[in-house]
């Protein structure tokens, strides 16, 4: 038996969308549920697949279906396909599972030809009407069928405009429509070679196959591949009886939302336009009219719409939006889905929806798109602004920020502090930056990633940032920027938008973000639902108070190393690192200890009653000193001054000493454990300082829990060494203060043979955190800039990766260890606490893997706090049947 491949709408239902496509499913089940819908059938998903897979060609028998589903829709509309008199006209249109506005191919008004246009125009006592229907039939299959440029049949209709002396397509009259409609016959013979298809079953094959083609057009396929909609599931195709709403005053058409899309109160929400088509109301040519005046024009109408559109809401059990044609006093449903809303009106209405009970509290929690909180953080452009974009790059961290552009992180700290806005534009940003960066409104680099540097640091701080911004030519000497030819020189204004990558000259409006009670709900409920806890990664007390002000239930990640960074402190830890022998360096640190006291000291205090991670020195050493190359030059420079000074040698022994700690791949070289291992001194200051911090504040009467986190292991006894050498400083601060401290100790899993060995290092280990950002570089053999900047691109084009593995986990090779480090980690150790801290924290999906493998925390920015709680309770919602 042959495949079915055609569904009348009657024969389908919501259910099937994997088969009819989202469209085709929701005209088939309105239709069941009796709303005026016009006939018509759908044409399968796997139809398409079917011509794919059959070398661009109609599968078979398909054709035997679709003539009696047009007979049905035939007798249903009492008109006839292809008839001289009363002809039966058809729309041909995609429709995925998945929608794709406007990505693929659309054509209205099928089945005209010369003789049935005259039936068109008696039936309807309407030439113009009529005329005009077939010109935009032929223009729309000769642009989407027959691929003649859309703008050949534009100069032609242009010329008519012209000729008559009226400026707007509808001033057209009957007669020039025809000469219209002449041109646009010539222009198609001459650009093909064929006269225009006469013959109406022609015209609707050909249609068909141009639908299937358009599956694989260059739009559709970016489309996909943003939305990470999967290539394999073909579109299908919707044939269906036309109505028209231009027929006269007792005509229109419109759109409406069941609820109002930009800030979800519950109230209808849309425009029509009597005697009119929908493509009038898109182009603006006459300015529609408020839903509401329908009341006015037509209180039947009006009162028939206002009961479908609640009894769509009702069944759909979500905010619909709705298309209609009214024909001749009759009213049309032609479409109905779930609609596009803001993350404001999103989160209003699924708390709404739960309140009336017509969802449940795991259903509203499901509703929202953790992604779309974010718009709800940050300062974001104002929508009804005009911009003049420069250059768009890598959408690296959410919000949007304008300022005075410049190219030196100190200048930026300068000008920060003195009042002045600035974005900090680089090539790409290091460690040394920090500074900079916490001083900008934003950052733009030219290089980078999502997960490079200046993205990382970018929304750790919640600050806006683009990277990767190849259309940056940044001059240093000169302090400029040029983008297309144009040279913007430093204090030079321009804005970015994180959320989309854009460059923008100038200063743009800003919105602040406005979090609403519905928002606390909504996470308030989702905190009832979640089993995964969700912590922060903050450095600063600041920042550890912004995120438990978001929710966060303790700090899984403070990395001192950008405490380091303060410039007031580089002088003593380039003392440190520079010394000789032991004794000058414990000299130094005896200086950078009651500084990283104080460090400790406020973030814990700002954390008190919850958990705080602190990651024991992670970078290299060479990090924290000046850069070879600007040694070299100021070298060089101060020999051409011909000075013998004291400046020259000591910048001398500076680059030796660089020279000397500078490795060929730093990211595996002599850092993490490995500076504790080789200068236990260093890690035993810092240890000193957070037990000196953590017996302050227990006296004081605050409640802390510190943990002391040693990063990059790889065996147990380097765990089971650091870990000694920290309950010793624990041991002598309690003595010397006379308190007690309960603290953990653990290790950060960031390398295959932690996870591999994982059952050896727990039994020293309290506490896991897989520190995915490196776990993936180690496990895939990535460097991450190197990757995102050059060639994973094309992986990603080639669908050898699916998805990029530093945005969201790689779950069959890192999650693979993962899970396994998971499982030998709690055998050994049955009270072991397991969490991540990498940038994977904040990422939904990578959420949802967390949750299944048993993890207990995940921590992020603390931005992405309340993202984090929202993916971790949607992860429990949809996983219910799934045990740890």
């Amino acid at each position: 038996m042959s495949k079915k491949f055609v569904y009348i709408f009657r024969e389908g239902q919501a259910s099937m969308k994997d088969l009819l496509g989202g469209k085709g499913a929701n005209l088939a089940e309105m239709t069941n549920i009796g709303l005026p819908v016009p006939p018509g059938f759908t044409i399968t998903t796997e139809a398409c697949n079917d011509y794919y897979a059959n070398n661009r060609n109609f599968p078979a028998g398909l054709w035997d279906q679709i003539s009696p589903a047009l007979a049905d829709v035939e007798q249903a509309t009492n008109k006839k396909f292809g008839d001289k008199e009363n002809p039966l006209l058809v729309s041909v249109r995609s429709g995925a599972k998945f929608s794709m506005p406007g990505m693929m191919d659309t054509i209205l008004n099928l089945g005209l030809n010369d003789e049935t246009v005259q039936g068109l125009a008696e039936s309807t006592q309407n030439d113009r009407f009529a005329y005009d229907s077939y010109r935009r039939f032929i223009q729309m299959f000769g642009d989407v069928v027959l691929e003649v440029d859309h703008h050949h049949f534009e100069s032609i209709l242009e010329d008519a405009k012209t000729k008559q002396g009226v400026t707007y397509d509808s001033e057209l009259t009957a007669e020039s429509l025809k000469w219209v409609v002449e041109g646009y016959k010539k222009l198609i013979e001459r650009r093909t070679g064929s006269p225009f298809p006469q013959e109406p079953m022609k015209q609707l094959e050909q249609a068909i196959l141009a639908v299937f083609r358009s599956w694989n057009n260059d739009r559709a396929i970016v489309y996909r591949k943003i939305n990470d909609i999967p290539d394999n599931i073909g579109t299908a195709v919707n044939v269906q009886s036309m109505v028209f709403g231009n027929m006269g005053t007792d005509s229109g058409t419109g759109v409406a939302f069941t609820r109002n899309p930009s800030t979800g109160e519950k109230a209808l929400y849309g425009e029509y336009l009597m005697n009119a088509q929908g493509e009038d109301v898109v182009a603006g040519i006459r300015t529609p009219q408020p839903i509401k005046s329908l009341e006015d024009e037509n209180k039947e109408i009006y009162a028939q719409f206002i009961e479908i559109a609640n009894r769509l809401e009702d069944h759909y059990r979500d905010m619909q939006d709705i298309e209609f044609t009214i024909e001749r006093g009759r009213l049309y449903i032609l479409q109905t889905r779930n609609g596009k809303r803001t993350a404001p009106a999103a989160i209003r209405v699924a708390v709404e929806l739960c309140h009336e009970g017509v969802i449940s509290k795991d259903e509203s929690i499901i509703r929202i798109e953790p992604g779309q909180l974010g718009q709800l953080l940050h300062r974001r452009m104002d929508t009804e602004a005009k911009l003049e974009v420069l250059a768009k790059g890598l959408p690296a961290s959410p919000g949007a920020a304008s300022g005075k552009i410049v190219f030196d992180a100190d200048e930026a700290e300068r000008l920060g502090h003195s009042g002045e806005k600035v974005l900090l534009v680089r090539t790409e940003t290091t460690p040394d930056d920090i500074h900079g960066i916490l001083a900008a409104q934003g950052i733009l680099t030219s290089r980078g990633g999502m997960t490079s540097h200046a993205a990382v640091v970018a929304r750790h701080m919640g600050k806006p940032a683009v990277c990767g911004c190849e259309a940056l030519k940044i001059d240093y000497t000169e302090n400029t920027v040029t983008i297309d030819g144009v040279v913007y020189p430093e204090g030079t204004l321009l804005s970015i938008d994180g959320a989309t990558g854009r460059v923008i000259k100038g200063a743009v409006p800003m919105i602040d973000p406005e979090l609403s009670e519905e928002f606390k709900q909504l996470l308030e409920w989702a905190d009832e639902i979640r089993a995964l806890k969700v912590l922060a990664n903050a450095d600063n007390p600041r920042d550890a108070q912004k995120a438990r002000d978001f929710g966060a239930q303790g700090i899984g990640l403070c990395r001192t190393e950008h405490m380091f960074m303060d410039p007031a402190r580089i002088p003593i830890v380039q003392e440190m690192i520079l010394a000789q022998n032991l004794l000058e360096r414990e000299a130094a640190l005896q200086k950078l200890l009651p500084m990283q006291e104080e460090d400790f000291y406020g973030i814990l205090k700002a954390m008190q009653g919850l958990s705080v991670t602190i990651r024991l020195l992670d970078p290299p050493l060479h990090e924290f000193l000046p850069n070879v190359e600007e040694l070299v030059v100021e070298i060089t420079k101060l020999k051409m001054s011909g000075k013998d000074s004291e400046e020259l040698k000591d910048k001398e022994a500076l680059l030796r000493k660089v020279r000397a700690l500078s490795e060929m791949n730093p990211m595996l070289g002599h850092r993490g454990c490995r500076l504790g291992v080789t200068f236990p001194e260093i890690y035993a200051m810092q240890a000193r300082a957070i037990f000196q911090a953590a017996a302050r504040l227990i006296k004081e009467g605050y409640e802390i829990h510190p943990e002391v986190m040693i990063p990059l292991v790889i065996h147990v006894k380097e765990l089971a060494m650091l870990r000694k050498l920290t309950e010793d400083a624990a041991a002598a601060v309690m003595e010397e203060q006379g308190v007690s401290i309960t603290y953990k100790v653990g290790t950060m899993i960031e390398v295959p043979r932690a996870a591999l060995t994982a059952d050896e290092i727990a039994t020293t280990a309290d506490f896991f955190s897989f520190g995915t950002n490196d776990l993936t570089q180690t496990t895939l053999g990535f460097s991450r800039d190197d990757a995102e900047g050059k060639f994973l691109p094309a992986y990603l084009e080639h669908d050898i990766l699916e998805q990029n593995p530093f945005a969201v986990l790689d779950r069959n090779g890192v999650g693979k260890l993962m899970k396994m480090g998971v499982q030998l980690g709690r055998a050994a150790n049955p009270d072991l606490k397991v969490g991540i801290c990498g940038e994977h924290g904040g990422d939904p999906s990578s959420i949802e893997f967390c949750h299944l493998i048993g993890l207990d925390y995940v921590s992020c920015s603390p931005f992405r706090v309340p993202i984090a709680r929202l993916a971790a309770a949607q992860a429990a919602v949809n996983n219910k049947d799934q045990s740890k």
